[in-house]
């Protein structure tokens, strides 16, 4: 994958690719997408950087590694059924609240730990293919 015009384009496609991809994760959460496009929006956005370029490259531009990235998705995803389990009604029971003028409730958080699992998972898969 040495190819010169994927290489370059690529270095547009990944910040358009993360913005897109945070637009649905926020978009999603009360209409279908949500964290698992958004993930794999973000995914495909670090894979099309980092298929020209190599490991190297995913690790210098990857913020937190992929397989903790994933285990934070996880604990947030399982973290926001507690309030369900706290508030006397069944585990992943969403609580909703109002900060701001904006609804923020558990279901942006499930959303946003599905978001950080599949980019995890993807990011990890794309980094065995890339180091050998």
């Amino acid at each position: 994958m040495n190819s010169v015009i994927f290489r370059v384009g690529s270095c547009f496609v990944l910040p358009f690719a993360l913005l897109l991809s945070l637009y649905l994760l926020w978009r999603g959460h009360n209409e279908p997408g949500g964290g698992f496009v958004g993930g794999l929006v973000a995914a495909a956005g670090f894979a099309s950087y980092a298929l020209p370029r190599g490991y190297a490259a995913l690790k210098r531009v990857m913020p937190i590694d992929s397989l903790q990235l994933l285990a934070i998705g996880l604990a947030l995803a399982l973290l926001s059924g507690l309030p369900g389990l706290l508030g006397n009604a069944a585990f992943m029971t969403h609580a909703w609240t109002e900060l701001g003028g904006v609804a923020v409730g558990t279901a942006l958080l499930f959303d946003i730990g599905v978001y950080l699992t599949v980019l995890g998972a993807i990011i990890t898969f794309v980094g065995f293919f890339l180091e050998r």
